[in-house]
């Protein structure tokens, strides 16, 4: 029997959608079928959570005509390429513009179905079903949608709301712990840039977070979809305060780049990339000794780096360069005034960000 714990809304106008937060939502029918537009439904999933997974959701999906498409996994298969399989799915099975894609997986497959849901024939509806804790609190919340470039992460992509995201807690009972702490990544830095409280439940409660208690579960993905939601519903394609949710990111997709997409989890490199972003947030004299401490604390208590892998200062600035967050040739950071006191920065002195690089290469 399913369990809903909680509902939530992303309030976006005629594009606003519900998140539902529960325990064996997979089976829940009712939920499914009032987001489902007609009766072709194609679920995308990848080779490690389709056998998990797929079949649970199929059979909840009785009385729909239901596709399959497991793609291989891994961030170096978030490509045009293997997005094509998706495409060819649909045309085989000539699927028409009143279809649902449904994401079933984490944040990979969420982008690459939702950007498939974006393309095919001008917009088709779809739900995310995220099934890793990364997805759950980040990625299948807000409609970013895309694929890698051998150049740059996510640079090819569309804004693209879901229908609805249907988090059923209990897919993390299987999520290998590195992937457990990387989804952490992504709910610390909810409480870094936005509420300071929320840190410190998380400082007081990541051994239980690492243990898979269900109710810390559930109050951190809840907490961090209140979070995000209030944020995108405020600026759904990130013109201004959105950008806050990159904490971490550019320094982190730069290492994801630089290492070859899938050799650092995504939430890895963002645990690194936040504890850079602390650095020079203390290095520009914005940010306490005991606040980057506290930073450092909860990424390591989290299982996660807080350092980077050992790419010279020269590398990073240039992988930093190919970055969305880079306006009319300005490179944008997010940093910190404090925990909870993020903000979005390109008046900074270079030389500070070259000595945050050069801290760690010595």
């Amino acid at each position: 029997m399913s369990r809903l714990i909680i509902s939530l809304d992303v309030d976006l106008g005629e594009r606003s959608y519900p998140i539902y937060i529960g325990q064996d939502l997979l089976k829940d029918a009712d939920i499914f079928r009032r987001h489902i537009a007609s009766s072709q439904v194609l679920v995308v999933s990848n080779e490690t959570v389709a056998p998990l997974y797929m079949q649970t959701l199929v059979d909840t999906l009785q009385g729909f005509t239901v596709e399959q498409v497991v793609l291989p996994d891994g961030e170096k298969y978030k490509t045009l390429d293997i997005l094509k399989r998706i495409f060819d799915r649909l045309l085989e099975k000539r699927f028409d513009r009143g279809c649902t894609l449904i994401a079933l997986g984490g944040g990979v497959i969420g982008d690459m179905t939702g950007f498939a849901a974006a393309c095919y024939q001008r917009g088709v509806n779809f739900i995310q079903a995220p099934t890793t804790l990364l997805s759950q609190v980040d990625s299948s919340v807000g409609g970013k949608t895309g694929v890698n470039h051998p150049l740059g992460k996510n640079m090819i992509g569309a804004f693209y709301q879901p229908r609805a995201v249907v988090i059923d807690i209990s897919t993390l009972d299987t999520l290998p712990a590195r992937e457990l702490s990387a989804g952490l990544a992504e709910v610390i830095k909810h409480g870094i840039i936005k509420d300071a409280d929320y840190f410190a439940w998380l400082e007081d409660n990541m051994k239980y977070l690492r243990a898979l208690d269900a109710e810390a579960l559930a109050h951190a993905v809840e907490g961090s979809c209140i979070i995000k939601s209030r944020v995108v519903s405020a600026d759904e394609r990130e013109a201004g305060q959105r950008a806050l949710l990159n904490f971490g990111h550019t320094f982190g997709h730069a290492i994801e780049t630089g290492m070859g997409y899938g050799n650092w989890l995504h939430g890895e490199a963002v645990g690194a990339g936040m504890c850079m972003a602390a650095r020079m947030s203390h290095l520009l004299g914005w940010l306490t000794p005991d606040e980057e401490a506290r930073i450092l604390a909860l990424i390591e208590a989290a299982g996660l780096p807080t350092a980077p892998p050992d790419l010279p200062p020269s590398r990073f600035l240039e992988l930093m360069s190919v970055d969305k967050k880079v306006m009319a040739g300005q490179l944008r950071l997010v940093l910190l005034k404090g925990i909870g006191k993020a903000l979005i920065s390109d008046d900074f002195p270079m030389e500070v960000l070259r000595q945050t690089l050069e801290s760690y290469s010595a």
